[in-house]
């Protein structure tokens, strides 16, 4: 036991040593997977600066990384910072998500460079797969962007993770939301933000979106969007139509666009998706409102607390928010139901990728659940079915689709 000690606090000192001598670069950064063995992911190694604990989501702390392949590293040791992320996903679930900014851009598993990406849990989803999965349906029906990931094995100051999924963050850039670097470019969310000190624009109506983009705007800035969303939401609300006169929705929103946002957050039933958070939309001078991209979807297709969400049947997100308002309209409404039928081959065969993106992801998850044994939980508020191995949690949420597909077929 002497030993061990000793041992453990030599390799401290060690450690501290490489980050306190300033001419020090380490090669590579250790890794010990005889417990965790390989699984056919890419590892990402990340140690913070004196083994530094992340415990809240404001702190960037500094830190080193080193992508690893199977017998060795795959990259060079990289400077970033890392932080927490997410807002429940991060306080109050067991396994934590992670912001990382490296100090120059990257390019990750032939995802265009970039400083920002983020490592997420999935703590609530037992399947790890419905971030991944919505993300390629919203691709799949042609989605202009979507945020691009990878699955990788993550160790943090020498202790196994479990996986994760590296994904792109949602901001305004060339490879990611491409719309004109200027102050009449708008990228905005809807509700509260992960921080809670960015800037915010609310509507006549009283809707609040916060600002992603510009970073610093002007008074003028926010007068601007706040004006081209308030006279959207007077067009919706109008009771007799007498503000639409020659108008039409084609004039404020890509209609069409949107209703590929909207079948996707409806088919998933997706808590956020009912006009309250993770909501992302964008704007720009001489153009209308854009949905998207679509985002955050680890406690959908039947994974809430309560039993309306877990349920395959009743319209969840058509009553919310903007699309109770431009649902109300009858010729609308008829427009969904042909989008919905002109696209029910993408969403019928979405299942059978489900179970081919698993076959891939299932070595790995032997680690995850050895790391993190939740399948047969239901004690965490986000853990609401057992299962009895990870093929059971797949099928699960593979069933839950197939009816909730059915259930709309026979009530659109």
């Amino acid at each position: 036991m002497f030993s061990r000690i000793v041992a453990t606090f030599i390799g401290f000192l060690l450690c501290s040593c490489v980050w306190n001598d300033p001419e020090s670069t380490p090669s590579y950064l250790p890794i010990d997977d005889s417990e965790y063995p390989y699984a056919d992911l890419p590892r990402i190694v990340i140690e913070t600066e004196d083994f530094t604990q992340i415990r809240d989501r404001e702190t960037k702390i500094p830190a080193k990384l080193q992508i690893y392949g199977k017998d060795a590293p795959e990259s060079d040791v990289l400077d970033l910072t890392i932080k927490g992320r997410g807002n429940s996903s991060f306080t109050g679930m067991p396994k934590p998500s992670y912001k990382i900014e490296f100090s120059k851009k990257q390019k990750m598993f032939g995802m265009p460079k970039d400083k920002d990406w983020a490592l997420i849990a999935n703590s609530a989803d037992k399947t790890l797969l419905k971030n991944f999965i919505t993300y390629k349906l919203a691709g799949w029906l042609g989605d202009e962007y979507t945020p691009r990931c990878s699955f990788v094995e993550l160790y943090l100051n020498r202790q196994y993770q479990g996986v994760y999924l590296l994904t792109e963050t949602v901001k305004v850039s060339e490879h990611r939301v491409n719309i004109p670097q200027s102050d009449s470019s708008f990228l905005l969310e809807r509700g509260p933000t992960e921080h809670g000190d960015e800037h915010f624009v609310v509507t006549e109506k009283g809707t609040t979106f916060g600002i992603k983009y510009p970073k610093d705007p002007s008074y003028s800035d926010t007068q601007i969007i706040k004006g081209v969303l308030s006279e959207f939401e007077n067009f919706l609300k109008d009771k007799d139509d007498s503000f639409q006169g020659n108008h039409e929705i084609t004039d404020y929103l890509d209609f069409e666009d949107y209703l590929r946002y909207y079948w996707i957050q409806e088919l998933s039933k997706n808590m956020d998706g009912a006009f309250r958070r993770s909501i992302f939309l964008t704007w720009q001078k001489g153009d209308v409102i854009r949905l998207g991209p679509v985002w955050d979807f680890d406690v959908a297709y039947g994974n809430w607390e309560t039993e309306s969400l877990r349920s395959v049947t009743d319209w969840y997100i058509r009553p919310s928010g903007w699309n109770g308002l431009i649902f109300k309209r009858e010729k609308y409404w008829q427009e969904a139901i042909r989008y919905w039928k002109d696209h029910r081959d993408f969403f019928a065969k979405f299942p059978d990728s489900i179970r081919k993106y698993a076959n891939e992801l299932a070595p790995a998850t032997k680690n995850e659940f050895k790391r993190w044994p939740v399948l047969e939980n239901t004690e965490n508020w986000t853990y609401k079915e057992a299962y009895d191995s990870y093929d059971e949690a797949v099928d699960s949420l593979n069933s839950w689709i197939k009816q909730r597909i059915e259930w709309i077929d026979a009530n659109l």
